[in-house]
């Protein structure tokens, strides 16, 4: 997935055609966001996914890439990612939904994922929802120049592991810009302090992937789908981030 660690800074040009491909990402996520409710396949979503990527001009990202045969990921409930849409696959009232999704513009590809809920849900799904998120914001945070990968793992970890959820080490974020996957990986655990020093410039996908047991998941027959090994549910966000002088800026920002 990953070179030897090869890091390409950002220049204002690479910027603005990044936050292009992030603005994609997000405007079809938020489409796909209204439009989840029961009775929906996820081949469903998948359509719409890439009607939406393509009405805005934008390349898939997804489609193709080391042999994925989707547009989108869709993940559904015990599902961790890497879920494959089908018209088998039948969304029903109270099942969370992952949506992992990129794009690409002008050479340049923007990344991101959300889990939402399916109609009204229970408190437990929401809470798993809610820190999640949380988690990938406090690992945003940690985004400022001068400190270290390992400060925005440590700080996933710190908020889902406080919260008694475990946290998926087979996948972690990943630098971002002309190729989907990028150095350096960011991994959504470790320890505060170590690891490579961030730098206006570098792009990063991070994504914490949070589940309500077990942090450990296996990867069901079609080579693709990630499941939690004790089949509770599991939780995904993302977003494209740069780092600049001021701090983080959230390219794949949905409605601010």
């Amino acid at each position: 997935m990953f070179n030897s660690m090869s890091i390409e800074l950002k220049g204002e040009k690479e910027l603005a055609a990044m936050r292009k491909a992030a603005s994609v990402v997000a405007e079809t996520h938020t489409v796909l966001m209204a439009s989840v409710e029961p009775g929906m396949s996820t081949l469903d979503l998948d359509k719409i996914a890439e009607k939406e990527i393509k009405a805005r001009g934008a390349k898939l990202a997804f489609k193709g890439y080391r042999g994925y045969p989707a547009t989108l990921c869709v993940s559904v409930n015990d599902e961790v990612v890497h879920g494959i849409p089908s018209a088998k696959r039948i969304l029903a009232e109270g099942d969370i939904v992952s949506l992992d999704l990129g794009a690409i513009v002008d050479g340049f590809y923007g990344d991101s994922a959300v889990t939402v809920g399916v109609g009204r849900i229970s408190d437990e799904a929401k809470r798993l929802l809610k820190v999640t998120e949380e988690s990938l914001f406090k690992g945003i945070e940690q985004m400022l120049p001068g400190n270290r990968i390992g400060d925005i793992g440590a700080a996933v970890q710190r908020h889902a592991e406080a919260a008694g959820y475990g946290v998926v080490r087979e996948f972690v974020g990943h630098g971002i810009g002309r190729a989907l996957h990028e150095d350096p990986p960011v991994p959504n655990y470790g320890n505060a302090g170590t690891g490579m020093r961030l730098q206006p410039g570098m792009v990063l996908a991070i994504e914490p992937m949070v589940n309500a047991g077990t942090a450990d998941v296996k990867v069901l027959k079609d080579n693709w789908t990630a499941v939690t090994c004790d089949g509770r549910l599991s939780a995904h966000f993302e977003h494209t981030i740069a780092v600049t002088e001021e701090g983080p800026e959230v390219l794949t920002t949905r409605g601010g």
